[in-house]
Order: C-alpha cells, then sequence, then structure tokens
C-alpha cells in the first residue's frame, strides 16, 4: 500500500492517484469515524465538532480563504459561555499558572518513582530538588496573597517548571518559538476551567508576530532573564 508509510497534516488523508503515487487530500468530514460526547471540540468559529477529525476536515476544505485562516481548535468539549477575563484575573493568572506546572511534574515524579517512564533522567534531577524541599507549597487552592509570597520566597522553584513546560510544547518545530497550533494541547484543554487562558497567551505575544517567543513566554510568567 504506497499510503501505508505517507504521512498527511492533520485534516489530510493520504490517497492514491491513478498511477498509483500516493498524495494528501482534504478528509471528508463526513467520513469521519463516529465520536462520543466527551469527544466533541469547539472550533475559534463557536461551532461545536463532533471531534478534531471533523474540525481539521472543515479546516483543510476552507484552505485559501479568511474563513480557513482563522479557523481553529479553541477548546475541548462542546462550545459553551466562556466570560471574558478581567484585568484582574489576568494579572492573577501567572501565579496558579506556575503553582500548577510546578504540582504537575511534582505529580510526574512522584508517579515516576516506582516506574520509571513519563519523565528523563536529567528532569527527575531538577524535580527531585523541588520535591525534596520542606519549603515546597504542597498542591492545593491557594489563595492569590500566599501564591505570591512563595514565588517571592522560593522564586528558584518555579524556573525549572516554566521552561519545561515550553519545551514540552515547543516540538513541530523545535526552534523555541511557539507557534498557535503548538499552544493548542495547552490551551484546549484548560480553557474551559481557566478563562482567562486565552488572553493570557496573547498578551504573551509581545510583539505581536503570532508566535511566543521563550524570553516572551518566560517573561509572562515573571521569570527573570
Amino acid at each position: 500500500d504506497p499510503c501505508q508509510n505517507f504521512h498527511c497534516k492533520r485534516g489530510k488523508v493520504c490517497h492514491t492517484d491513478k498511477q498509483g503515487k500516493p498524495h494528501c487530500i482534504c478528509q471528508d468530514p463526513a467520513t469521519c469515524p463516529p465520536t462520543k460526547d466527551y469527544e466533541h471540540v469547539c472550533g475559534t468559529d463557536n461551532k461545536t465538532y463532533d471531534g478534531t477529525c471533523q474540525l481539521f476536515g472543515t479546516k483543510c476544505q476552507l484552505e485559501g480563504t479568511k474563513m480557513g485562516r482563522q479557523l481553529h481548535l479553541d477548546y475541548m468539549g462542546s462550545c459553551k459561555y466562556i466570560p471574558p477575563c478581567t484585568d484582574y484575573e489576568v494579572d492573577q493568572f501567572p501565579l496558579r499558572m506556575r503553582d500548577w506546572l510546578k504540582n504537575i511534574l511534582v505529580q510526574y515524579y512522584e508517579r515516576d518513582l516506582n516506574t520509571s517512564g513519563i519523565l528523563t533522567e536529567k528532569q527527575r534531577n531538577k524535580v527531585k530538588k523541588i520535591y525534596q524541599s520542606d519549603k515546597r507549597l504542597v498542591a492545593g487552592d491557594h489563595p492569590v496573597e500566599l501564591l505570591l509570597y512563595d514565588f517571592e520566597k522560593n522564586y528558584h522553584m518555579y524556573v525549572y517548571p516554566v521552561h519545561w513546560q515550553f519545551h514540552q510544547l515547543d516540538q513541530h518545530p523545535v526552534d523555541r518559538l511557539l507557534t498557535h497550533s503548538e499552544l493548542a494541547p495547552l490551551r484546549a484543554s484548560l480553557v474551559p476551567m481557566e478563562h482567562c487562558i486565552t488572553r493570557f497567551f496573547q498578551e504573551c505575544d509581545g510583539d505581536q508576530d503570532k508566535l511566543i517567543a521563550l524570553k516572551e513566554w518566560c517573561h509572562c510568567f515573571g521569570i527573570k532573564e
């Protein structure tokens, strides 16, 4: 099968022409496999799609149009009312996000104590210092004042988690720049719970070039140069 190892980007499928040569064509949204309700996604056009296959197939068919350029995955789940993010909320967002990233890494470390897999040895050595620190703020719903105080007192604990998350997202390609599609896995899963994340990432892009550089990312999280 000429299509067996022929890669097509999301929204496209491999098809062989009359000469038997493989090439990519747009996925017909109607041919996407059936999905469950929890697999529904919301597009940036505020329309609910049955799944990512249907969304990206639709985007592909609109290729070359303004609507196609503007259509992206907004968040996981059916479309719903997302309240606007206030100035106060967007200012507090990095505090919660930094704390969450730190605790995600600690959870990965704890899971890896018995079976290795999620973190590399180098990453484990970095997280070990955070895990073993008696100054670490344990996971929980902490008031903003405590998160701010902890960041100022234990700044070094937050630097690596912020860098780690950037490099987890910076994959296609690895170039120290985050595109909309590279941010999507993190953003799309958090929007229903963290309604400020979209505005936060928009404001992170200081030069408005639709790319978030490592320097811009760190600046947003309060990490010094």
